[in-house]
């Protein structure tokens, strides 16, 4: 018997698998909990020995980080790159110089808790260093994986309500949030960006409800720094996608049952019919 081809199989979404998603370059930029053993150190001291304190810290990077968002956004496929460091250690979805609160390196978590012990300081030699093994590492592996692509996702989830360390502290946020760019810098062709949040909302209308309906454009966030950094270089359209964290768990605590299959799912389906405005 012949084996099926790969154009002619189907994944676990029953969309069917298709070389074209070989055009899809799929980022999952901040779904890890693990921190390098030298910047571990440095957030912890000696603690960093104390297996109880170091799973505890891991933990909590982890949960504030963007969870599970690695097994939402991975298709058969599809292109995808994941980073191997917590956000913590370096924020890839940020521009390297950026040296805000929130930037590129943090020395706090985003219910503003400090990351480092009392008098610690991030030295221009350390940034440098940690920016160099870290944030340079993954934009060689973009650069190389857009070569050939036709449209790149960035992948992430939010907290239902605005963090102390955001723009948004306290509001109330959608169910999905597609960061398309500005009217002024789109990173997805503007004339698209209707059917672009339509095909979103279709593909997703499953796990879509109650509270957690609206699929918004640019809310809290319009832009999406690596779709923003890599669409000016190539000119590849690109975007950022947000997926509430509502609708797979309530923060610090489990797993709604078969969630991130479902999630998983819809992506697939969203991202083929991205995939399709972009030919």
């Amino acid at each position: 018997m012949t084996a099926p081809s790969v154009s002619s199989s189907a994944d676990p979404s029953g969309a069917t698998l298709s070389s074209a998603r070989d055009a899809l370059l799929v980022l999952a930029p901040h779904p890890s909990g693990q921190v390098p053993a030298d910047v571990l150190r440095d957030m912890l001291g000696d603690d960093v020995f104390d297996a109880r304190k170091r799973e505890e810290f891991l933990r909590r990077v982890f949960f504030e980080g963007d969870p599970y968002t690695e097994l939402i956004y991975a298709v058969p496929g599809a292109r995808f790159l994941q980073a191997p460091w917590s956000r913590f250690a370096a924020d890839l979805n940020r521009e390297r110089d950026d040296t805000d609160d929130n930037g590129v390196l943090k020395v706090m978590d985003f219910g503003r808790n400090p990351l480092y012990p009392a008098g610690f300081t991030l030295t221009p030699e350390l940034r440098e260093a940690r920016l160099r093994r870290i944030w340079d590492a993954f934009d060689a592996q973009v650069r190389a994986e857009l070569k050939g692509a036709r449209l790149m996702i960035v992948g992430h989830s939010m907290a239902e309500r605005g963090p102390a360390l955001g723009p948004d502290t306290g509001t109330p946020r959608p169910a999905l949030t597609l960061m398309l760019g500005t009217e002024a810098t789109p990173t997805f062709p503007r004339e698209k960006w209707a059917a672009l949040r339509d095909a979103c909302e279709a593909a997703f209308a499953p796990v879509l409800g109650g509270t957690y309906r609206r699929v918004a454009v640019g809310d809290p966030w319009t832009t999406d720094t690596l779709s923003a950094a890599h669409h000016a270089r190539t000119g590849i359209p690109a975007f950022g996608l947000e997926v509430n964290v509502a609708l797979y768990y309530a923060e610090w605590s489990v797993l709604r049952e078969g969630a991130l299959q479902e999630l998983n799912a819809c992506f697939a389906r969203f991202a083929d019919a991205a995939l399709d405005l972009v030919k």
